[in-house]
């Protein structure tokens, strides 16, 4: 029998719904953890820099109840097969693969940490469309980690919440993110922004009014397929830190705008450049983004947002032929400013709009596709939302 729930039906009923018809019980409760988008910053985390993201309305809900015998079974609503497996399992990366391996990285991680993680069953529902740039991934892992850690009542600030989960998907999935998703879909918080600091991870809550300015941000999933973005994602890492080891610095954070034409000056190839240029330039837009939200001046983030795009396509080359379309787009029908939010080579674009005409932009973005044969895209508008919780 499917425990697949009916279309429409609200994402935490659909895993409370999932886990009775599953396992024949009732959940012992149900933890949330939102999607994220970056409003600016991108590329710069993992070059020890500044980032900007706050959390979604979008989440992923885990219903989940203690097991005995020291393992873990996951359902999910994308796939009717659970999964189940051991300690040897968790304790092993690459044991589980798949969509499980986000559960069986948090579990691993727990461990390695020199936690008693309970056994669990747990069943996953969501509402952050997978590939989409959305940190669909470190919604389930946070929303997994804060199911065991209650189950189990582990003793772990939440403050060391992200760095597991980080660890869960740099080395069990195998994916190189750095600590922005986990620190934004953990720590958001409601009408606000997560000013990060990737090196010493210092957070400060920026104040990030739409509502209160009559903005809203439109979230344009650009239903591009993602073209060779784990290899060309790597390569760009790589290659930001081959440019610091030569600039002589522990990470291109060090470079600041002042001193960007010297250090361009002492590299040896246009592309290193380029992508110095990218991460040094865009370390400043999310300062000065976070300058103008602390003055209250929403409306004048936009050209920011729409430079950093600019710096992705020509600088950081990350960006593909819908991610363009739809930012010229929105661009063009009013929008404040726009830009691509991810790691690039497909996924999706916010813009900053009139609350009033997001419906509008949203339309021009979708002509333009039209126009130009490419598959309609996803538009949702978004406020800025709380992190991971339990919901009961």
């Amino acid at each position: 029998m499917s425990a697949r729930s009916e279309p429409g039906t609200p994402v935490a009923d659909r895993a409370t719904a999932g886990f009775r018809q599953r396992y024949g019980a009732e959940p012992a409760g149900r933890w949330a953890a939102p999607g994220r988008v970056n409003l600016i910053g991108e590329h710069t985390d993992y070059n020890d820099g500044f980032v900007l993201p706050f959390a979604l309305p979008l989440r992923t809900v885990v219903a989940a109840a203690p097991a005995p015998g020291g393992r873990w079974t996951v359902w999910s609503e994308l796939d009717d097969e659970p999964v189940e497996f051991g300690p040897a399992d968790a304790d092993e990366p690459g044991r589980v693969d798949g969509w499980a391996a986000y559960v069986a990285g948090v579990v691993w991680a727990l461990r390695a940490d020199g936690h008693d993680v309970p056994g669990a069953r747990l069943a996953v529902a969501s509402d952050v469309p997978v590939g989409s740039g959305l940190s669909s991934s470190a919604a389930i892992e946070s929303a997994v980690l804060a199911a065991l850690v209650d189950l189990g009542g582990l003793d772990l600030p939440a403050g060391r919440w992200p760095r597991l989960a980080q660890r869960a998907e740099n080395d069990y999935v195998g994916a190189p993110t750095g600590i922005m998703d986990q620190s934004a879909v953990i720590r958001g918080r409601a009408g606000h922004a997560l000013f990060l600091d990737c090196r010493t991870e210092e957070i400060e809550q920026i104040p990030f009014d739409l509502d209160g300015a009559g903005l809203a941000v439109l979230v344009v999933d650009s239903r591009a397929p993602h073209r060779h973005a784990d290899g060309e994602y790597a390569a760009r890492r790589r290659s930001c830190e081959r440019a610091a080891a030569t600039l002589g610095v522990s990470a291109l954070r060090d470079v600041d705008v002042a001193g960007l034409d010297a250090a361009l000056a002492r590299l040896d190839d246009d592309e290193t450049r380029r992508r110095v240029r990218h991460v040094v330039t865009e370390n400043q837009r999310v300062l000065d983004t976070v300058a103008l939200l602390r003055a209250g001046r929403v409306r004048d983030t936009g050209p920011l947002l729409t430079a950093s795009h600019a710096s992705m396509r020509d600088d950081f080359e990350i960006t593909v032929p819908e991610i363009d379309t739809a930012v010229e787009a929105a661009l063009s029908a009013g929008a404040y400013g726009a830009r691509m939010t991810g790691g690039g080579f497909g996924g999706c674009v916010l813009a900053l709009v009139d609350a009033g005409a997001a419906d509008a932009v949203a339309a021009a973005v979708a002509d333009a596709y039209a126009e130009r044969g490419f598959t309609a895209p996803g538009t949702l508008t978004v406020l800025p939302a709380g992190g991971v919780t339990r919901l009961g």
